[in-house]
């Protein structure tokens, strides 16, 4: 439980530092609906677990190493204050303690870009600089 837990705080850290933490924490709940949507149907593409589900290739982009927030989140000191946030962030969504705020959304994007796989989608949440959807089939 540690490993996921450190593993989605740098996720929240890599992916929404700069956000608020009501939009730190619906990162956290995309991240944790997917571990239940995996547990609901059995093997899924996503992982079975947290750290799966955050370092599958090409879901977190901040994981991906090309990516410049790949260096960030592996070098992020304990101390700095954000990512101790993230870390009781997380450490809370691990625990089943976060109320989502998402609607049970698997996937989400920042408002300045339109992915391919939203294209006709309505959110079903709009929280700080990302929407977030729930009816994503992929």
């Amino acid at each position: 439980m540690t490993e996921d837990i450190d593993t989605l705080a740098r996720t929240i850290y890599g992916e929404a530092r700069g956000e608020s933490v009501s939009g730190q924490e619906a990162i956290a709940e995309v991240v944790m609906n997917r571990v239940h949507f995996s547990k609901r149907r059995g093997r899924y593409w996503w992982g079975n677990t947290v750290s799966e589900v955050c370092r599958y290739p090409w879901q977190f982009s901040c994981w991906n190493q090309e990516d410049p927030n790949y260096k960030v989140i592996t070098r992020v000191p304990d101390t700095d204050l954000i990512f101790c946030i993230c870390k009781r962030i997380a450490a809370r969504a691990v625990a089943g303690t976060l109320e989502d705020k998402t609607c049970g959304a698997t996937h989400y994007h920042t408002k300045n870009v339109r992915p391919a796989w939203s294209v006709g989608k309505i959110p079903c949440a709009e929280i700080g600089r990302h929407f977030f959807y729930n009816d994503i089939e992929e």
